[in-house]
């Protein structure tokens, strides 16, 4: 078994590998102790430098990176098949070393067909794990045997997120360039992704990967562990850096440099990725008890003249894109408001711990529009909705897209405006046929401090049709909301329909925001 020794030369595209035996230490225990061949850099790893090699990279044809064929009896593994080949704990990188985080690794296989090059940053330099199948547990997967050089798929990052004396999976990279992240008292739900290319066009998407990940090694005191990875695919090259702080609110700050290789016909920036099956907006498609299904309930946006805008989530029978033109975004973002279980009568999957993610674009994006996309779909397992920032600069070949957000992961967001939410959209058959009523739930901010329904005042309008018999009530029981009406659409197979709370002088709520079809 050998190691990849890589200097500054190496990095910068130079080939220079060599490999030293680990010796005296078995496979699992010299991954935790670190004990890796290493080579002093010339100088300290930096995004500059990542930032060259994406670019010549870019200046070259696109080649996929050589791995090891994946073997058949791994490629036709079921997800659950797959994640029953474990890493072994004792393997865990950095386990024994009284570090803030460690780190295990992910086995090819399903999906997860990609070979990945993983590196360690330290101060004794930069070394490449080395793979070995006596990482892994493969008792209870039908796989009996893997080959000797077959390379990972992707890693995971643990951190006492909940228990100081516990560490517990705190984020995944893993597939193409997605990766997924949580706060304290969180289970996995959405993901994020480096990029998103041709989404929602009528061609095959093109899924750009991350073929390489460097980790620094963290310090015994570190609240925040820093990630570089470089981003390849037939139209793009990038430099990512991901600097992770776990925590209540898990943060992700993110800088890119994304090189084209060619034109590319729609540019997805800082994409999410998350389900939404059905909820209380919407009739249970599936003979199911549970009364909501989603990882997400909805859009939130936040524009640059302040307006904050609510899009209740839609699973329908046809593909539907919604977008929303804006100029420098202050946020956006998909969020899981609801975090009732009894809405859910599930406690398995935990559908209230679901993460909300939330986008705050750094710098001058520019204009572009704000892209939510909505798949059908009839099973809980299918990642359907689709979030991101398409520029609206065409995208040609030799340019560099530089961007940076910050992306949090959290249940709540205790800075946002304490202004009333939209809580739930119900809609149904309304007082004569063709007609939709809609019942609107508004809560929070000013409106628990408001008894009097003379002083709330709704404003409802629609992009077509006819609104009728609109009015607001407040519910004694719960203190908050109901906003009612009528849509009459008349002969529109579409309406654009918003609604808000105000008084006389201000208004009180975010702006609802809904897309009716007929169906």
């Amino acid at each position: 078994m050998s190691t990849e020794r890589v200097d500054r030369r190496t990095f910068l595209g130079a080939l220079g590998m060599g490999g030293l035996g680990v010796t005296q230490l078995g496979l699992p225990q010299a991954l935790a102790a670190g004990q890796w061949d290493r080579a002093m850099p010339d100088s300290p790893f930096s995004f500059t430098e990542l930032r060259t090699r994406a670019a010549q990279l870019a200046s070259q044809p696109y080649e996929p990176v050589p791995a090891v064929a994946l073997p058949q009896n791994l490629g036709e593994l079921s997800p659950a098949d797959y994640h029953a080949i474990r890493f072994r704990p004792e393997a865990t990188i950095w386990r024994d070393e009284g570090l803030p985080f460690q780190m295990q690794l992910f086995h090819r296989g399903s999906y997860f067909r990609q070979a990945v090059r993983i590196n360690i940053v330290d101060t004794q330099g930069i070394a490449t794990i080395p793979y070995s199948p006596t990482l892994f547990d493969y008792s209870g997967s039908s796989v009996s045997a893997a080959p000797e050089d077959l390379g990972f798929a992707g890693f995971r990052l643990l951190h006492p997120l909940n228990r100081s004396d516990r560490f517990d999976e705190t984020a995944v990279f893993l597939g193409a360039s997605y990766f997924r992240v949580l706060g304290a008292g969180q289970h996995f739900g959405l993901s994020a992704r480096g990029l998103a290319i041709d989404t929602g066009l009528p061609k095959k998407e093109e899924f750009p990967y991350f073929k390489e990940f460097w980790i620094e090694k963290p310090t015994p005191d570190a609240q925040t562990i820093e990630i570089f990875a470089l981003l390849d695919s037939v139209s793009v090259t990038g430099a990512y850096h991901f600097s992770l702080t776990p925590g209540t609110e898990s943060q992700m700050q993110v800088r890119a440099s994304v090189f084209t290789r060619q034109a590319v016909e729609k540019l997805g920036i800082a994409p999410l990725t998350s389900m939404f099956l059905y909820g209380e907006n919407s009739m249970r498609p599936i003979d199911d008890l549970r009364p909501e299904i989603h990882d997400s309930d909805g859009l939130l946006m936040a524009s640059k003249s302040g307006e904050w805008i609510w899009r209740p989530l839609t699973n329908r029978s046809e593909l539907q894109i919604s977008s929303f033109q804006n100029e420098s975004p202050r946020g956006f973002g998909l969020l899981q408001r609801d975090r009732d279980s009894r809405h859910y009568q599930d406690l398995d999957f935990r559908y209230e711990r679901r993460p909300s993610a939330w986008i705050e674009p750094q710098g001058d994006w520019g204009k572009g529009i704000v892209q939510l996309i909505e798949i059908p779909s009839d099973a809980e397992r299918y990642d359907n909705i689709a979030l991101l920032w398409v520029p609206e600069r065409a995208v040609e070949a030799g340019q560099e897209w530089p961007f940076a957000y910050r992306l949090r992961f959290a249940k709540g967001y205790r800075d946002f405006p304490s202004s009333g939410r939209a809580l739930a959209t119900r809609e149904g058959a309304g007082s004569e046929a063709g007609r939709r009523r809609f019942a609107l739930e508004f809560g929070g901010g000013p409106l628990a401090e408001l008894e009097d329904e003379g002083a709330v005042e709704l404003v409802v309008s629609a992009s077509d049709g006819r609104i009728l018999d609109a009015q607001i009530r407040r519910n004694e029981a719960t203190g908050t909301w109901l906003a009612l009406f009528e849509l009459d659409p008349e002969e529109r197979e579409a309406i654009e329909l918003r609604a808000f709370l105000k008084d006389h002088d201000h208004a009180l709520t975010e702006t609802w925001s809904y897309l009716w079809k007929r169906s």
